[in-house]
């Protein structure tokens, strides 16, 4: 496991939080996997957000991290990775920031670490760390948290993706994300 303290600076990566189906055993991890292998990244380890958002399910079963002001929702669990600028490139393709699904956007997480002198709980001290995660586009992430109820999830799990995951491969041939996206916040998907 990589240092947190150390990854950014010592090589100008950019520290991801990866909260849904990139994780570890998850749908999309496969893309992960390719950039560790081709060294555009690196495991840091395992964290939590600092701040409280919301994490709402949204069509074919894709997890949204909301960005919404007041301190609403929880703190999400979560993976954190080191990521080169091209990495980067292949996430944000992936995201489809350039299409308006999702955008990269700052966030605060927390992770327990291995301590010398200072030892916090269990032998380990709490670390704040400056990261990027993948929110729902501000076009329509408020609008998921109302159609959701207002209710969100901690931690985006298994059972949740084995139940209601639909793979890229099995949605629907010319099908646009996009207007699935506004047929579920209509109420008619």
């Amino acid at each position: 496991m990589a240092d947190a303290k150390n990854v950014s600076n010592e090589t100008k990566q950019t520290l991801v939080f990866v909260y849904g189906t990139l994780k570890k055993d998850f749908p999309n991890h496969y893309l992960v996997q390719q950039l560790i292998s081709q060294k555009e990244a690196t495991y840091v380890g395992t964290c939590i957000t600092h701040q409280p958002h919301p994490l709402v399910i949204g069509p074919c079963g894709i997890p949204y991290m909301l960005y919404l002001p007041g301190g609403v929702g929880h703190q999400i669990n979560g993976e954190l990775y080191s990521v080169t600028a091209q990495g980067l490139v292949s996430l944000d393709e992936l995201e489809g920031t350039s299409v308006g699904h999702y955008e990269r956007r700052p966030v605060q997480v927390t992770m327990r670490e291995k301590s010398g002198a200072e030892e916090g709980e269990k032998g380990r001290t709490v670390v704040l760390v400056e990261a990027e995660a993948y929110f729902a586009h501000r076009s329509f992430g408020e609008r998921m948290w109302v159609r959701c109820g207002r209710v969100g999830l901690d931690e985006y799990s298994l059972e949740r993706a084995a139940c209601d995951y639909v793979k890229k491969v099995n949605r629907p041939e010319g099908w646009s994300f996009l207007d699935e996206i506004e047929n579920f916040l209509s109420g008619t998907a």
